[in-house]
């Protein structure tokens, strides 16, 4: 039996076939971002295990991390920081390059977004591979966050991305699980 978070979460969640090739089921969280029931929901759920601690910044992946990152953010009292696609940033950035399936993409984020020792949760709608959560965490890394987490409202677990995190040390929390992709 699922729990009700679950209940609301799936229900709130649109699964788009063959998109964006054929073979994948594309979980869409526009339609959870248009329920202001299930989006407080899950905001309050991501937040939940993080009140009351000393968190200095959240870490929000282009774009949809921008959404549910600037709303955790504003909760917990914390700062926020864009982590974007190369180019995007107008101020002097620090960049890291990861794979997709057929190349290497960069992402950066401004070189003074986080200062070395601040404690940082990473957030984004969904870990699927892990790719862009990893290069994220390397990126902050590489200019001396401490982070505590990474947060998700959805895991595909058959993907790996979940244990790529973990490899590196940092936990990770999602709100619900998709089985296949």
């Amino acid at each position: 039996m699922k729990s009700s978070l679950e209940e609301t979460l799936l229900s709130a969640i649109r699964t788009i076939p063959d998109y964006p090739k054929p073979g994948i089921l594309f979980r869409d969280i526009t339609t959870l971002l248009g329920n202001a029931r299930a989006f407080r929901r899950a905001i309050d759920e991501l937040v939940h295990p993080y009140a009351g601690l000393k968190i200095d910044k959240i870490a929000g992946i282009e774009a949809r991390g921008f959404i549910l990152g600037g709303a955790v953010a504003h909760q917990l009292s914390a700062g926020f920081v864009p982590i974007r696609k190369k180019g995007k940033l107008p101020y002097e950035t620090v960049r890291v390059a990861y794979s997709l399936e057929y190349g290497l993409d960069e992402m950066e984020m401004h070189k003074d977004g986080v200062a070395e020792g601040e404690k940082v949760i990473l957030v984004d709608d969904l870990i699927a591979t892990g790719g862009t959560a990893e290069a994220a965490v390397k990126l902050l890394r590489q200019i001396g966050a401490d982070i505590l987490a990474a947060c998700f409202v959805i895991d595909l677990p058959d993907l790996g991305g979940r244990k790529k995190l973990e490899s590196l040390g940092v936990p990770v929390r999602t709100l619900i699980g998709f089985e296949g992709h």
